[in-house]
Protein backbone atom coordinates (compact mmCIF):
# COMPACT_ATOMS: atom_id res chain seq x y z
CA UNK A 1 0.00 0.00 0.00
CA UNK A 2 1.23 3.51 -0.83
CA UNK A 3 1.65 6.08 1.94
CA UNK A 4 -1.91 7.22 1.32
CA UNK A 5 -4.62 4.61 0.71
CA UNK A 6 -5.94 4.53 -2.85
CA UNK A 7 -9.72 4.97 -2.71
CA UNK A 8 -11.81 4.07 -5.74
CA UNK A 9 -14.83 6.36 -6.06
CA UNK A 10 -17.82 5.42 -8.21
CA UNK A 11 -19.49 8.62 -9.39
CA UNK A 12 -23.12 7.54 -8.94
CA UNK A 13 -25.89 8.99 -11.07
CA UNK A 14 -24.40 11.88 -13.05
CA UNK A 15 -27.84 13.53 -13.10
CA UNK A 16 -27.84 13.57 -9.30
CA UNK A 17 -25.57 15.29 -6.80
CA UNK A 18 -22.79 12.67 -6.98
CA UNK A 19 -20.44 14.64 -9.26
CA UNK A 20 -20.68 17.93 -7.34
CA UNK A 21 -20.33 16.45 -3.86
CA UNK A 22 -17.39 14.33 -5.04
CA UNK A 23 -15.68 17.43 -6.43
CA UNK A 24 -16.37 19.46 -3.29
CA UNK A 25 -15.20 16.68 -0.97
CA UNK A 26 -11.98 16.07 -2.89
CA UNK A 27 -11.20 19.79 -2.78
CA UNK A 28 -11.05 19.69 1.03
CA UNK A 29 -7.44 19.71 2.32
CA UNK A 30 -8.13 17.07 4.98
CA UNK A 31 -9.52 14.70 2.35
CA UNK A 32 -6.64 15.32 -0.08
CA UNK A 33 -4.14 14.57 2.68
CA UNK A 34 -5.88 11.36 3.67
CA UNK A 35 -6.16 9.48 0.38
CA UNK A 36 -5.28 9.05 -3.26
CA UNK A 37 -8.52 9.21 -5.30
CA UNK A 38 -9.39 7.22 -8.41
CA UNK A 39 -12.78 8.34 -9.77
CA UNK A 40 -14.76 5.93 -11.96
CA UNK A 41 -17.26 7.94 -13.96
CA UNK A 42 -18.22 9.90 -17.04
CA UNK A 43 -15.54 11.81 -18.93
CA UNK A 44 -17.58 14.87 -20.02
CA UNK A 45 -19.25 15.16 -16.61
CA UNK A 46 -15.94 15.16 -14.74
CA UNK A 47 -14.44 17.60 -17.27
CA UNK A 48 -16.90 20.24 -16.01
CA UNK A 49 -14.83 20.52 -12.84
CA UNK A 50 -11.52 22.36 -13.18
CA UNK A 51 -9.78 20.32 -10.48
CA UNK A 52 -10.43 17.05 -12.31
CA UNK A 53 -8.84 18.40 -15.50
CA UNK A 54 -5.53 18.22 -13.61
CA UNK A 55 -5.99 14.56 -12.69
CA UNK A 56 -4.31 11.76 -14.62
CA UNK A 57 -6.67 10.01 -17.05
CA UNK A 58 -7.18 6.32 -17.63
CA UNK A 59 -9.79 3.81 -18.72
CA UNK A 60 -10.73 0.60 -16.92
CA UNK A 61 -8.43 -1.24 -19.35
CA UNK A 62 -5.40 1.05 -18.90
CA UNK A 63 -5.77 1.79 -15.19
CA UNK A 64 -2.82 0.87 -13.00
CA UNK A 65 -2.44 1.24 -9.27
CA UNK A 66 -2.76 4.95 -8.61
CA UNK A 67 0.26 7.00 -7.63
CA UNK A 68 -1.57 10.26 -8.36
CA UNK A 69 -5.19 11.46 -8.44
CA UNK A 70 -6.83 9.78 -11.42
CA UNK A 71 -10.03 9.99 -13.46
CA UNK A 72 -10.95 6.59 -14.88
CA UNK A 73 -13.28 7.29 -17.80
CA UNK A 74 -15.90 4.55 -17.99
CA UNK A 75 -18.49 6.38 -20.16
CA UNK A 76 -18.72 9.32 -22.56
CA UNK A 77 -22.38 10.21 -22.17
CA UNK A 78 -24.28 12.47 -24.52
CA UNK A 79 -25.22 15.85 -23.08
CA UNK A 80 -28.89 14.89 -22.71
CA UNK A 81 -27.90 11.93 -20.54
CA UNK A 82 -25.84 13.91 -18.04
CA UNK A 83 -28.08 16.88 -17.34
CA UNK A 84 -28.50 17.58 -13.60
CA UNK A 85 -31.95 16.74 -12.29
CA UNK A 86 -33.04 14.88 -15.43
CA UNK A 87 -32.08 11.21 -15.14
CA UNK A 88 -32.22 8.99 -18.22
CA UNK A 89 -32.10 5.32 -19.12
CA UNK A 90 -28.53 5.71 -20.41
CA UNK A 91 -27.58 7.36 -17.14
CA UNK A 92 -29.05 4.39 -15.29
CA UNK A 93 -26.83 1.98 -17.18
CA UNK A 94 -23.84 4.27 -16.73
CA UNK A 95 -24.04 4.52 -12.95
CA UNK A 96 -24.10 0.73 -12.69
CA UNK A 97 -21.04 0.51 -14.94
CA UNK A 98 -19.09 2.78 -12.58
CA UNK A 99 -19.80 0.42 -9.69
CA UNK A 100 -18.64 -2.57 -11.71
CA UNK A 101 -15.46 -0.84 -12.85
CA UNK A 102 -14.61 0.12 -9.26
CA UNK A 103 -15.24 -3.43 -8.07
CA UNK A 104 -12.94 -4.86 -10.75
CA UNK A 105 -10.22 -2.41 -9.75
CA UNK A 106 -10.56 -3.49 -6.12
CA UNK A 107 -10.39 -7.16 -7.08
CA UNK A 108 -7.23 -6.47 -9.09
CA UNK A 109 -5.59 -4.65 -6.18
CA UNK A 110 -5.56 -1.29 -7.97
CA UNK A 111 -7.48 0.42 -5.16
CA UNK A 112 -7.45 -0.24 -1.41
CA UNK A 113 -11.03 0.83 -0.63
CA UNK A 114 -14.27 1.81 -2.31
CA UNK A 115 -16.47 4.84 -1.74
CA UNK A 116 -19.71 4.95 -3.71
CA UNK A 117 -21.58 8.15 -4.56
CA UNK A 118 -25.40 7.93 -4.58
CA UNK A 119 -27.20 5.92 -7.25
CA UNK A 120 -30.86 5.49 -8.11
CA UNK A 121 -32.14 1.94 -7.70
CA UNK A 122 -35.17 2.89 -9.77
CA UNK A 123 -33.16 4.28 -12.68
CA UNK A 124 -30.76 1.33 -12.80
CA UNK A 125 -33.71 -1.07 -12.72
CA UNK A 126 -35.51 0.88 -15.47
CA UNK A 127 -32.40 0.44 -17.59
CA UNK A 128 -33.00 -3.30 -17.46
CA UNK A 129 -30.46 -4.16 -14.75
CA UNK A 130 -31.78 -6.02 -11.68
CA UNK A 131 -30.51 -3.91 -8.78
CA UNK A 132 -31.52 -3.76 -5.12
CA UNK A 133 -28.53 -1.78 -3.86
CA UNK A 134 -24.76 -1.49 -3.59
CA UNK A 135 -24.64 -3.89 -0.64
CA UNK A 136 -26.23 -6.74 -2.55
CA UNK A 137 -24.06 -6.18 -5.66
CA UNK A 138 -20.88 -6.12 -3.58
CA UNK A 139 -21.84 -9.27 -1.69
CA UNK A 140 -22.38 -11.13 -4.96
CA UNK A 141 -19.27 -9.74 -6.64
CA UNK A 142 -16.96 -10.78 -3.80
CA UNK A 143 -18.87 -13.91 -2.80
CA UNK A 144 -19.17 -12.80 0.82
CA UNK A 145 -21.82 -12.59 3.50
CA UNK A 146 -22.00 -8.91 4.35
CA UNK A 147 -23.68 -6.52 6.76
CA UNK A 148 -24.79 -2.93 6.21
CA UNK A 149 -23.57 -0.75 9.07
CA UNK A 150 -24.64 2.85 9.58
CA UNK A 151 -21.61 4.18 11.44
CA UNK A 152 -22.42 7.46 13.16
CA UNK A 153 -20.67 9.61 15.72
CA UNK A 154 -23.20 8.71 18.41
CA UNK A 155 -24.57 5.29 17.44
CA UNK A 156 -23.72 2.43 15.12
CA UNK A 157 -26.61 0.47 13.66
CA UNK A 158 -26.28 -2.69 11.54
CA UNK A 159 -29.10 -4.28 9.53
CA UNK A 160 -30.12 -7.93 9.65
CA UNK A 161 -32.05 -7.41 6.39
CA UNK A 162 -31.46 -4.73 3.77
CA UNK A 163 -33.57 -3.69 0.80
CA UNK A 164 -36.50 -6.09 1.02
CA UNK A 165 -40.25 -5.51 1.34
CA UNK A 166 -41.34 -5.35 4.97
CA UNK A 167 -43.72 -8.27 4.46
CA UNK A 168 -40.72 -10.49 3.62
CA UNK A 169 -38.55 -9.63 6.64
CA UNK A 170 -39.89 -12.24 9.07
CA UNK A 171 -39.20 -15.05 6.58
CA UNK A 172 -35.55 -13.99 6.32
CA UNK A 173 -34.90 -13.95 10.06
CA UNK A 174 -33.45 -17.34 11.03
CA UNK A 175 -31.33 -18.43 13.97
CA UNK A 176 -28.45 -19.41 11.72
CA UNK A 177 -28.48 -16.15 9.79
CA UNK A 178 -28.59 -13.99 12.91
CA UNK A 179 -25.81 -15.94 14.62
CA UNK A 180 -23.60 -15.47 11.57
CA UNK A 181 -24.37 -11.76 11.45
CA UNK A 182 -23.61 -11.31 15.14
CA UNK A 183 -20.28 -13.10 14.70
CA UNK A 184 -19.42 -10.92 11.70
CA UNK A 185 -20.39 -7.79 13.59
CA UNK A 186 -18.30 -8.77 16.61
CA UNK A 187 -15.29 -9.75 14.50
CA UNK A 188 -15.43 -6.60 12.36
CA UNK A 189 -15.78 -4.10 15.20
CA UNK A 190 -13.36 -5.67 17.68
CA UNK A 191 -10.34 -3.90 16.12
CA UNK A 192 -12.29 -0.62 16.14
CA UNK A 193 -13.40 -0.63 19.78
CA UNK A 194 -10.38 -2.53 21.11
CA UNK A 195 -12.38 -5.40 22.62
CA UNK A 196 -15.35 -7.60 21.86
CA UNK A 197 -18.09 -5.06 21.08
CA UNK A 198 -21.24 -5.00 23.19
CA UNK A 199 -24.09 -5.65 20.74
CA UNK A 200 -27.72 -4.76 21.35
CA UNK A 201 -30.19 -6.82 19.31
CA UNK A 202 -33.47 -5.09 18.51
CA UNK A 203 -36.75 -6.97 18.64
CA UNK A 204 -38.85 -7.50 15.54
CA UNK A 205 -42.28 -6.95 17.10
CA UNK A 206 -43.54 -4.07 19.28
CA UNK A 207 -42.57 -4.33 22.96
CA UNK A 208 -40.19 -7.21 22.13
CA UNK A 209 -43.21 -9.37 21.34
CA UNK A 210 -44.68 -9.30 24.88
CA UNK A 211 -43.68 -12.94 25.47
CA UNK A 212 -45.28 -14.07 22.23
CA UNK A 213 -48.48 -12.09 22.56
CA UNK A 214 -47.50 -9.68 19.77
CA UNK A 215 -45.52 -12.13 17.66
CA UNK A 216 -43.36 -15.24 17.96
CA UNK A 217 -40.11 -14.08 16.31
CA UNK A 218 -38.51 -13.05 19.61
CA UNK A 219 -39.33 -16.39 21.24
CA UNK A 220 -38.56 -18.69 18.33
CA UNK A 221 -35.70 -16.92 16.51
CA UNK A 222 -34.12 -13.92 18.20
CA UNK A 223 -33.66 -15.25 21.74
CA UNK A 224 -32.23 -18.61 20.59
CA UNK A 225 -29.87 -16.77 18.21
CA UNK A 226 -28.61 -14.48 20.96
CA UNK A 227 -28.07 -17.42 23.33
CA UNK A 228 -26.15 -19.35 20.68
CA UNK A 229 -24.04 -16.31 19.78
CA UNK A 230 -23.14 -15.75 23.43
CA UNK A 231 -21.88 -19.35 23.63
CA UNK A 232 -19.60 -18.41 20.72
CA UNK A 233 -18.16 -15.53 22.79
CA UNK A 234 -20.23 -12.79 21.14
CA UNK A 235 -21.31 -10.13 23.64
CA UNK A 236 -24.92 -9.92 22.43
CA UNK A 237 -27.92 -8.67 24.43
CA UNK A 238 -31.66 -8.62 23.80
CA UNK A 239 -34.13 -8.76 22.19
CA UNK A 240 -34.60 -5.08 23.01
CA UNK A 241 -37.74 -3.04 22.40
CA UNK A 242 -36.80 -0.65 19.61
CA UNK A 243 -39.09 2.22 20.62
CA UNK A 244 -37.21 3.14 23.79
CA UNK A 245 -33.61 2.23 23.08
CA UNK A 246 -32.62 5.39 21.19
CA UNK A 247 -34.40 7.83 23.51
CA UNK A 248 -31.16 8.58 25.36
CA UNK A 249 -27.95 8.22 23.35
CA UNK A 250 -25.70 9.92 25.88
CA UNK A 251 -23.91 7.08 27.63
CA UNK A 252 -25.40 4.64 25.13
CA UNK A 253 -24.92 1.13 26.55
CA UNK A 254 -24.02 -0.63 23.28
CA UNK A 255 -21.14 -0.29 20.84
CA UNK A 256 -23.47 -1.30 18.02
CA UNK A 257 -27.11 -2.28 17.55
CA UNK A 258 -28.39 -4.96 15.17
CA UNK A 259 -31.75 -3.86 13.72
CA UNK A 260 -34.09 -6.36 12.11
CA UNK A 261 -35.10 -4.29 9.09
CA UNK A 262 -34.10 -1.22 7.09
CA UNK A 263 -36.18 1.62 8.54
CA UNK A 264 -35.99 0.31 12.10
CA UNK A 265 -32.25 1.01 12.00
CA UNK A 266 -31.86 3.86 9.54
CA UNK A 267 -34.47 6.21 10.96
CA UNK A 268 -32.73 6.65 14.35
CA UNK A 269 -29.26 6.62 12.79
CA UNK A 270 -30.09 9.41 10.35
CA UNK A 271 -32.17 11.35 12.84
CA UNK A 272 -29.30 11.46 15.33
CA UNK A 273 -26.67 12.68 12.84
CA UNK A 274 -27.59 12.67 9.17
CA UNK A 275 -24.50 14.38 7.76
CA UNK A 276 -21.83 12.41 9.61
CA UNK A 277 -23.32 8.93 9.53
CA UNK A 278 -21.52 6.73 7.00
CA UNK A 279 -22.81 3.57 5.33
CA UNK A 280 -20.13 0.88 5.74
CA UNK A 281 -20.29 -2.62 4.25
CA UNK A 282 -18.83 -5.18 6.66
CA UNK A 283 -17.50 -8.54 5.50
CA UNK A 284 -15.81 -7.51 2.23
CA UNK A 285 -12.09 -8.02 1.55
CA UNK A 286 -11.77 -4.25 0.98
CA UNK A 287 -13.53 -1.45 2.89
CA UNK A 288 -16.56 0.12 1.25
CA UNK A 289 -18.29 3.28 2.40
CA UNK A 290 -20.99 5.60 1.13
CA UNK A 291 -22.82 8.75 2.25
CA UNK A 292 -26.19 7.96 3.79
CA UNK A 293 -28.37 9.84 1.27
CA UNK A 294 -29.71 9.56 -2.25
CA UNK A 295 -29.31 11.28 -5.61
CA UNK A 296 -31.32 14.41 -4.66
CA UNK A 297 -32.39 15.20 -8.23
CA UNK A 298 -34.38 18.21 -7.01
CA UNK A 299 -31.23 20.11 -6.00
CA UNK A 300 -28.70 18.58 -8.41
CA UNK A 301 -26.55 21.18 -10.15
CA UNK A 302 -27.91 24.05 -8.05
CA UNK A 303 -25.02 24.33 -5.62
CA UNK A 304 -27.22 23.44 -2.65
CA UNK A 305 -25.94 19.96 -1.83
CA UNK A 306 -23.74 19.53 1.24
CA UNK A 307 -20.54 17.60 0.66
CA UNK A 308 -20.08 16.77 4.35
CA UNK A 309 -21.56 13.23 4.07
CA UNK A 310 -19.26 12.46 1.13
CA UNK A 311 -16.26 13.88 2.99
CA UNK A 312 -17.05 11.67 5.98
CA UNK A 313 -17.47 8.62 3.74
CA UNK A 314 -14.14 9.23 2.00
CA UNK A 315 -12.29 9.78 5.26
CA UNK A 316 -13.84 6.65 6.74
CA UNK A 317 -12.77 4.60 3.70
CA UNK A 318 -9.22 5.90 4.02
CA UNK A 319 -9.06 5.14 7.77
CA UNK A 320 -10.42 1.63 7.30
CA UNK A 321 -7.96 0.93 4.47
CA UNK A 322 -5.04 2.25 6.51
CA UNK A 323 -6.05 0.06 9.45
Amino acid sequence: MSERPVVGISLGDVSGIGPEITAQALARPQVRRALQPVIFGDGPTLARFAQFQKYARATPETLTRGTQPTVCVVTELAEKDREPGKPTRAGGRAQYSYIQAAIEAARAGKVDALCTAPVSKERISRAGIPFMGHTEVLAEAFGREVLMLMDGPRVRVALATNHVPLVEVSKLLTVERLVGQLQLLSRSLKPVVGRAPRIGVLSFNPHAGEGGLLGREEVEVLTPAIKRARKLRVDAHGPLAADGLFAKVEGFPYDVVLAMYHDQGLIPAKALDFERTVNVTLGLPVPRTSPDHGTAYDIAGKGKASSVPMEEALLKAARLAAR
